[in-house]
């Protein structure tokens, strides 16, 4: 096992990290330790939250959002923003709506344009896409000034559909381009002053808008699978779906070649606190330490750092100090000396290991 501190040695110019996991598993205290540690550590850092449904706020105990960079009160060179998905949408839809609009415009079509806005903006993928477009609004400029920023994502069926866009994307770009090619080629091949119409597709708005946004998904592609300046972390608990749900993200991650920095795992029983605690959390003990095991004879090398269980909830200054306290430092008593038990049916798991 290489702890966190370690990976993150070995990665010095590490500067785009992501939490993700099943919902409930504490991602957001994850991320926001991570931003806490960071900042302790003296870089300026951001934490910007892409889950539609926004915990920053409750677990810093402070207001946060808005959609806006805020500072967060207390902790030196660290700022914070929700990011609001209806502001997202709205924004995103107006950009859409303004293309199609000079379009039809350039391709002297007199159709009303909102019939095809309205359609582009139901589409299933319409909220993920206008969230990807904020995060590589976050990567290219507006998070420029810092030195490392934390993306808290979305439970993992919305993370995945956000991170599989950058695959996705890519490819309906490549596409569109082909297509205005063809068609601007096609244009030019039918008219009878090809001289005038070939100036007016060097001014074709669409395509230099395409061209445009072509080059800024590359930028941004180029920093998601760089694993020298991204990384991936899953969160878990010691538990059998949250465990189950990580080995899956890891391989869906994996297939949009997004790095994977490691896992960390959340809420774990001490010894000494079931010791003098009632039967069902002695039991409660005694059943982590099975999954436990299983999460080193499944994810033993990824294991990056521990989480204590806290007898209160993480909605501080205080106990967001506490987890990174202890995501750098803590490892359970008896880590080291469980049996690696893996879970049925690894193969997939294995292979990424062996990756």
């Amino acid at each position: 096992m290489n702890s966190l501190q370690q990976f993150l040695d070995s990665h010095p110019n590490l500067r785009f990290l992501f939490t993700g996991g099943k919902g409930g598993v504490g991602k957001t205290a994850c991320a926001a330790a991570l931003g806490y540690a960071f900042a302790q550590q003296g870089h300026r850092t951001l934490i910007a939250s892409l889950n539609p449904v926004h915990s920053l706020s409750s677990v810093f105990g402070q207001e946060l959002s808005g959609g806006t960079v805020r500072p967060v009160r207390g902790v030196e060179r660290l700022h914070a923003v929700e990011v609001e998905i209806d502001d997202v949408v709205a924004r995103y839809r107006d950009n859409i709506g303004r293309r199609v609009k000079d379009f039809l415009k350039w391709a002297d079509i007199p159709v009303d344009a909102k019939p095809f806005i309205d359609i582009a903006a139901t589409n299933p993928a319409f909220e993920e896409s206008a969230m990807f477009d904020k995060m590589m609004d976050i990567i290219l400029s507006e998070g420029r000034d810092y030195d490392r920023i934390v993306f808290d994502t979305a439970a993992v069926a919305n993370a995945v559909r956000l991170i599989g866009l950058s695959k996705i994307y890519g490819l309906w770009l490549g596409r569109m381009i082909e297509s205005r090619k063809e068609a601007l080629s096609m244009r030019v091949q039918l008219a009878f002053r090809k001289e005038k119409i070939m100036e007016e597709v060097k001014k074709d708005p669409l395509m230099a808008d395409l061209l445009a946004m072509h080059q800024r998904f590359e930028a941004v592609k180029g920093v998601l699978v760089d694993e020298q300046k991204t990384a991936f972390f899953f969160v878990t608990l010691p538990l059998a779906l949250p465990i189950a749900v990580v080995r899956r993200f890891i391989s869906m991650v994996q297939a949009y070649d997004i790095p994977v920095g490691g896992v960390l795992v959340n809420q774990v029983i001490p010894p000494e606190l079931a010791a003098s605690a009632e039967e069902y959390l002695r039991n409660k003990y005694e059943e982590q330490q099975g999954y436990l095991a299983q999460i080193k004879g499944d994810l033993g090398p990824l294991v990056r750092g521990f989480v204590p269980l806290y007898q209160q909830e993480v909605n501080s200054l205080e106990t967001v100090a506490s987890v990174a306290r202890d995501l750098f430092s803590y490892v359970p008593a008896t880590w080291e000396q469980l049996e690696p038990r893996p879970s049925p049916k690894l193969e997939r798991v294995t292979g990424i290991m062996a990756a």
